[in-house]
This record gives C-alpha cells, structure tokens and sequence, in this order.
C-alpha cells in the first residue's frame, strides 16, 4: 500500500465541538456502528422520566379501555340481554298468518256463486316519476276507468304511497305492470268475489274487509267456510323479505272442499226477472217469491227485493241488506185460511162437509167483521170447501169458534207461531203472537186471527205451513244449505236438522189439500191455472198495520201460495208483493200471476207430467 495513505491515517485527528465525549475521535460513532462491540461494558443510559410517564399512561388507558369492553360485554349479555335477544327475533323474523281461502259456494248444479280471486291495490310515488304527471295519467286512465284530470289531482295530494284504486282484476293489473311506468305500484291480495252479482246477495250474503261474513251463509256459516290456522315463525333478512329456509309446507294450505247449496240458479234467474217485472208494474220496490220442495223443505230459489251487490257491498243502502222474507214478520192474511181449517179438522171440532151461514158480515165482542166482497151481500150456506173458495172472512170466524180458545192458541203455539221456523239463514225473525191471556179473554182476537190478522209471521214461515198442507201433515225445516263436498261429491258435513214433526194427519192434509184446488179451478186464484195440471193455491190480500194504530187502508201486502200438482206435491211457491199501487190491487191479480209463471217453468225444467 502506499506509504503516504498510510501517513494520513496516522494523523492527530480534529476534535469535534459536538462530541461529548472530548477525547474520542470524531468518526468514532462511524466505528461504533461498524463494530457493535465496541459498545459493550459501556454504562446504559437511564430512561427519562416523561416517557416512563407516558408508557404508564398508554397501560392505564389499555386497562381501562379493557375493563370496559368486558362491563359492556357484561351488560350486553347478562343485564340487556334478553331484551336485545327479543329486539333481534323481532327484527330477525316475523309472525305470518298462512292466507286458507275461504270454501266457495255453489248452487246445486256446482255454478259458482262465491270464490276467493286474486285482486290488486294500485299505488302511486310520484315522487319517482321518470315521465311527465300529465303522461302517467293520460295514460292510466283507460286502464281503471278514471278521468286523467281526477288522476292529476289525486297526485298531487302527497309525493308518495297514494293509493288511487282497488279490486282490480288480474287483466287490469298486467295491462298496467305492461305500461313499465316508475313510480307505479301493484299489491297483491285475495277477494271474495261472487260471479252471479245481485243474484244470490240476500242467500249467499258477503264478507268485510276483515273476510268477516256479514250475511247470508257467508255470516251464518262462518265458522265453516273459514277455518282458523295458527300463526308461523319465519325468519327474514335486513332488507324485511321473507327467507325460503325453514317455511313449512303447511304456510300454503289448499282444500277441495265447496259448500253447495240447494238453490239453481236458472230458476232463480226466471224468479227474479218475473218479480221485478211485476214490481215495476205496480210501482212498489219490496217483493218476494219462495220456491220449495214440500218433502224436504229445500229452497230451490229466494228472490227478495230491494237486493244490493255483494262485490259493491260498501257502496249499496244498508237497509237493503235486509232480507224481508226472513227477518219481516207481516200477517199472512187469507192465504193462512187453510192452515185454520187444518187446524179445526184435525182437533175432531170441523167436519169437511159441515154447513155454515154467511150473510156478508157478522158481530163479534162488539166489533163488525166483513168480507171482502161484503158490499155483493153475503154467500149464504157454505161449508169449508166453499169458506176457501171464496176467501170467507164470516165462515172462517164460525169455524175457529168451534174450537175453546185455550185449545185454538195451543194449537197456534204448536205449528210454529211465535217461533223461529229453522231455516239456515241468519236474522229470522220469529213474527209475534199475542200472550195467551189476551187472545184467550178477547172474543175479537180470536176472530182476526181465524182470517189471518192481529198476528205475524214471516214468508219463509208462510212456505213452510203450507209445505205441511202439501206433504201430508209433516212441517219439515226450509233450508239453503246441503253441506260441504269435495271433488269427488263426497259429502265431508252437511248442518244438523231437527227432525220433521207431523202437524195433522194425511187425512187432513189432503181434504185441504183439495179445498185449495178448487180455489184455483173455481174461485179467488183462477189466475194460477195452467191447463193440463191440478194446481192448488190460496190468495190473500192483507192491510198493513199502521204506525199510529189500526191498519193502513192505502197499503196492502197481496201474497199467493201455489202448490204443485196436486195428485203427488213436489213444489210450494209463494210470492208476496208488498204495497203495490193501483187500482185492482189483490192477491189474484198482482201476485198468482207471478206464481203461475213459476210453476210454468218448473213444469218444463223438471217436465213434470200433466195431472191425470
């Protein structure tokens, strides 16, 4: 190596001002990083003060902040615990109803009459309109038959969840979710929906917005058509929608069954139609027409006006709801004369061919009881055949006479009056009868109630009676109900009915029976006759109780009742025109032609075969 490299280092080296160390060489912390061990045996410097400070606080702030992780975890799971863990099932899950539809209804052919579809609710934001206000309701406006200026003025009253209309159909639905409009929304629900509309509103009734029945079978039988089920648990997610894990089968339960009725729906389509011809004609609005099997008391149709429409039910009179052959109680009048003479001969106090005198009008308990013709003179001797025929209010007060007035208002008690008559539609009235000591102690009550006044009872009550004349004597219970069925016309339940009671002998029944065919073929109800067939009938033309006392002289309930045919009875038909307005305002001329227009249909549909 050079020996003047070698001088150089060799040299006194230059003191550094910086070093404290005053004798050590300025590159000697150069040598000391070179060479580590030159720093052993050295003394350690000591830590100063502040940052032994500051690594004691730094521990105390771990400890601290330690300490209250482990009381908040302490809270969170022993003190809040079960509240938070009932917060999270809560937002976590939710409690849903599995939707069961209600059974449908049907008549007795399988058409519907009452069936749970699928309707829509439509929403509007406006607030998330991508088009014009104007645009959005011209072009909705077909689609729910709403003005475009109404649907102007419906979005403007919020910016969002504005709710413009209701049971929309399936069709209805789609041909808006096809506009792809933003700001439009659809929800989904199920409707009881009733197909035959006004048609069977007063039998088959309707439901709320609660599914609840509020008429009809839908209310009678409530219990039947809906079933309860149990609420689930099913889990969902942050954003609120229903997770599929863990939903049971059961969520979505489906039956087969239908509860049929014993209605048809053709008669009761003629029925109807017949009626409101009539009502318009004499210009009243309050009619009903019953038709019924007189073996079994099922009614094939029930046609009651004013009627209303199930599917508009929030938009229809109340009062209308009210089915009056049912739940209004009014006096049959004359068409009850053959239920009394039933009455007299099987009590052994009425002979069928017993003799009586009929001068025009006759005095009892001070009061003058007339005929209806009484201003022609009386009908002189006539026997029961004769006192039906021509709707004797003179005979018939000699008739019930025969009877002890104890004895007549028990036999009154017995067929029914004052009593419900079963039939499985709901708000029956009972009509009313006078408590036994008046009509006992009062010659007058006894006498009124001999031709059909001074009490009440209700049409479907009127049906049944005379149903008892026509079947031999048995009162069996009116019904609308057969039960429920499944698919394979396996009856699963049908109602519990009281068993037919009988009410006079066949001997009876059929002697007034006969009495009443001579009405149609000789006397008041010669209006009811359809050729080639033995028909039975009773007119009646009965004033209305007034209000303020007495009777009503402008207001009359006209009825017919006709029995079909006369040689083996399959049908009572009953009609009852309430006030009609005119001048030759009676039973035989307002309501016997509606029953004979029936009782022409049900000779074709059933071709029942001319009377031998």
């Amino acid at each position: 190596m050079d020996n003047r490299y070698y001088q150089r280092q060799r040299q006194r080296p230059v003191r550094s001002r910086y070093s404290q160390n005053t004798s050590a060489p300025v590159g000697r912390k150069y040598q000391q990083r070179r060479s580590p061990s030159h720093r052993r045996g050295q003394r350690r410097v000591p830590i100063r003060q502040d940052i032994r400070g500051r690594l004691i606080l730094v521990w105390l702030t771990l400890m601290v902040g330690i300490l209250g992780l482990l009381l908040h975890v302490f809270r969170l799971q022993i003190i809040d615990g079960p509240r938070l863990s009932r917060q999270a099932q809560g937002q976590q899950s939710t409690m849903m109803t599995p939707f069961v539809p209600r059974h449908a209804i049907v008549d007795r052919q399988g058409n519907a009459l009452a069936i749970d579809q699928p309707t829509y609710i439509l929403y509007v934001h406006p607030r998330l309109f991508k088009l014009a206000p104007e645009t959005v309701a011209t072009r909705l406006s077909p689609l729910i038959d709403q003005p475009a200026d109404e649907l102007l003025q419906a979005f403007s009253q919020a910016e969002s969840g504005i709710r413009i209309t209701d049971r929309l159909s399936r069709g209805k639905a789609q041909g808006i979710a096809a506009l792809d409009i933003d700001g439009l929304d659809l929800e989904a629900h199920q409707q009881r929906y009733y197909p035959q509309e006004e048609l069977f509103s007063h039998i088959v009734g309707f439901v709320n917005v609660d599914r609840e029945g509020q008429a009809g079978v839908e209310y009678e039988l409530q219990e039947q058509l809906e079933r309860p089920v149990e609420r689930l648990m099913l889990r969902r997610t942050g954003q609120g929608n229903v997770l599929p894990e863990g939903v049971p089968e059961s969520a979505i339960q489906h039956d087969d069954l239908q509860l049929r009725l014993t209605v048809d729906t053709q008669l009761q389509r003629m029925v109807k139609e017949r009626l409101q011809t009539t009502l318009n004609e004499y210009s009243t609005e309050r009619g009903t027409v019953i038709v019924m099997d007189v073996e079994t008391g099922a009614i094939r149709a029930m046609v009651t006006e004013p009627t209303f429409d199930p599917n508009a039910y929030f938009e229809m009179n109340p009062e209308d709801f009210r089915n009056w052959a049912v739940s209004d109680p009014l006096e049959p009048g004359s068409t009850f004369k053959p239920i009394n003479v039933a009455i007299a001969l099987e009590s052994g106090k009425l002979q069928p061919n017993q003799s009586f005198y009929d001068g025009g009008f006759i005095e009892v308990g001070g009061w003058t009881i007339k005929n209806a013709d009484s201003q022609y003179g009386g009908h002189g001797q006539i026997t029961p055949t004769d006192i039906i025929k021509y709707s004797s209010n003179v005979g018939m007060v000699q008739i019930m006479q025969l009877l002890e007035p104890d004895q007549y208002y028990t036999w009154l008690k017995q067929i029914g009056l004052g009593s419900l008559s079963g039939v499985d539609l709901p708000f029956e009235s009972p009509g009313n009868l006078k408590p036994r000591s008046d009509f006992t102690n009062t010659r007058v009550e006894r006498a009124t109630t001999s031709f059909g006044q001074g009490f009440t009872i209700t049409p479907i009550q009127l049906v049944q009676l005379q149903a008892a004349i026509a079947n031999g004597g048995t009162l069996v219970t009116p019904h609308v109900v057969q039960g429920l069925y499944n698919d394979e016309e396996q009856l699963q339940w049908r109602p519990n009915r009281p068993r037919p009671e009988q009410l006079f002998s066949e001997e009876t029944s059929q002697a007034v029976l006969e009495m009443m065919e001579v009405v149609v073929k000789d006397g008041t109800g010669k209006t009811a006759q359809i050729p080639g067939y033995r028909i039975a009938g009773k007119t009646g033309t009965a004033q209305k109780a007034s209000s303020r006392g007495g009777y009503d002289t402008e207001n009359k309930v006209t009825s017919f009742v006709g029995i079909l045919p006369v040689e083996a009875p399959r049908y009572v038909v009953v009609a009852s025109i309430d006030s009609p307005k005119g001048s030759n305002i009676f039973g035989s001329t307002v309501a016997a032609p509606i029953v004979k227009s029936v009782m022409e249909y049900l000779i074709a549909r059933d071709a029942i075969p001319p009377s031998q």
